[in-house]
């Protein structure tokens, strides 16, 4: 149970995970220190709300919120090390993260699904936490999608399910799920880590601190999940082709259970391995295979990953605004129903390959339309491999787009790449290419 009365916590990043961290902490008593590098013109309205409630405000900077003299700091997922953090570290003040903090603040203790991976996470997240609701339990499900638990502590639940982040994890002391996931691990973040293996690391972080009473389900034959599994003492359970839950051409097979792949609403390859991951994650829980079979036929995913938008002219559009990283659009394109794809990708560059998405082009592109910081990294690498045409805005990379498809192409936004040189996120980009979509000429 978290103490936190009367010490000085300095919660820094005021969005979303940060102003619920901030409020959380006032509720049990903390004297509360919040802090961000915006301005105070720049800042929400929630967050200027916090000095109504007793909460200091420390804006425009983080020099003034004086973290080296902290009982406890408290660090939003987006922020990464700044010298006053660093300072405060090498002194011995506690540092973690909000979902650390949430963890630990729950008022009714419940057993913890984290569900990690650079790509499926959101997805699979809302399936585990689907599946779980509809057998009866009353079901927490956020974390790195939508809500942050720390403004639902007070709250009584059977189950935690959070979806977490590298980020997430880079701070965690205590953490120790029952059940804790581990989709895939593909180069991302490299603009944050030094490399592939620390940020594989900062994911398995997750696993460290479970026991043999826990559960970490990782992918068939991936010695790289495999391995960060092994960092805790948890039994593994496999899911894939030839995994404890495996993925065959037909069908999922769970035990003796057999799910045919053609009454799945969730599909392509990527999404079985999703379903297959949700399975293994929810068996602790007793989830009744008839509940499971209906679940399975009407869960349709989650705006923004893979959902189609129309068809115009014989050719159907596709929103994948979360493939926000090369491996993610790289499934995108290769899981594509249509023969041919013309790519809409692009925004700010995350410091991977793009090699891996020219090949996947190579076998199924038909163009692509770049946009954003990163398109003239992606027209380099794709060379002459393809027709590369750019584009300065949403509304005309779609035009583009359509104009370079033929009859049968898909046209699918999956960039690649962060939204955050054009949109505010990726919704909104999405949120973006589906109006252009829908405004386009019939």
């Amino acid at each position: 149970m978290l103490d936190v009365k009367d010490k000085r916590v300095v919660v820094v990043g005021l969005g979303t995970s940060g102003v619920a961290a901030c409020r959380l902490l006032a509720a049990r008593g903390a004297r509360v220190v919040g802090t961000d590098a915006k301005a105070p013109e720049a800042v929400s309205a929630e967050v200027r709300a916090l000095e109504g409630q007793g909460i200091s405000l420390a804006l425009g900077g983080h020099a003034e919120a004086r973290l080296s003299e902290a009982d406890l700091v408290v660090v939003s997922p987006g922020v990464p090390a700044f010298p006053e953090l660093t300072a405060a570290v090498d002194r011995g003040v506690r540092v973690w993260g909000e979902v650390e903090l949430a963890v630990q603040a729950l008022a009714h203790p419940a057993p913890v699904i984290a569900i990690g991976g650079t790509n499926g996470k959101s997805t699979t997240t809302s399936l585990v936490g689907e599946l779980l609701a509809r057998a009866g339990k009353r079901v927490f499900v956020g974390g790195n999608l939508g809500e942050p638990l720390a403004a639902h502590a007070d709250e009584v639940f059977d189950v935690v399910v959070l979806e977490v982040s590298s980020f997430q994890m880079e701070r965690v002391e205590s953490f120790r799920p029952a059940v804790s996931v581990l989709l895939n691990v593909s180069p991302d973040h490299l603009d944050r880590y030094d490399s592939e293996a620390a940020y594989a690391d900062a994911k398995g972080n997750a696993f460290v601190r479970q026991t043999a009473d826990d559960v970490a389900v990782v992918p068939a034959n991936d010695d790289v999940c495999l391995a960060q599994a092994r960092r805790g003492r948890a039994r593994v359970v496999t899911f894939g082709e030839g995994g404890d839950v495996s993925v065959g051409a037909d069908a999922i097979v769970d035990g003796e259970v057999s799910h045919p792949r053609a009454t799945l609403s969730l599909q392509g390859g990527h999404n079985a391995l999703n379903v297959a991951a949700a399975l293994a994650a929810v068996r602790p829980f007793g989830v009744a295979p008839e509940v499971v079979r209906e679940v399975l036929t009407t869960f349709a995913g989650l705006p923004h990953r893979m959902a189609f938008v129309r068809e115009r002219s014989r050719v159907r559009f596709y929103d994948d605004s979360k493939g926000t990283n090369v491996g993610a659009t790289v499934t995108a394109v290769r899981g594509i129903r249509e023969e041919k794809v013309v790519l809409i990708a692009g925004g700010r560059d995350k410091g991977g390959s793009y090699e891996p998405l020219v090949a996947a082009l190579r076998e199924r592109g038909r163009a692509v339309v770049v946009i954003g910081e990163a398109k003239d990294l992606i027209r380099d690498a794709v060379g002459d491999a393809l027709p590369v045409r750019a584009a300065s805005s949403m509304a005309e990379a779609v035009a583009v787009a359509a104009e370079l498809a033929r009859p049968g192409d898909a046209v699918l936004l999956s960039p690649a790449c962060s939204s955050f040189d054009m949109f505010r996120d990726y919704k909104a980009r999405g949120d973006a290419f589906v109006r252009a979509v829908t405004e386009l000429p019939t």
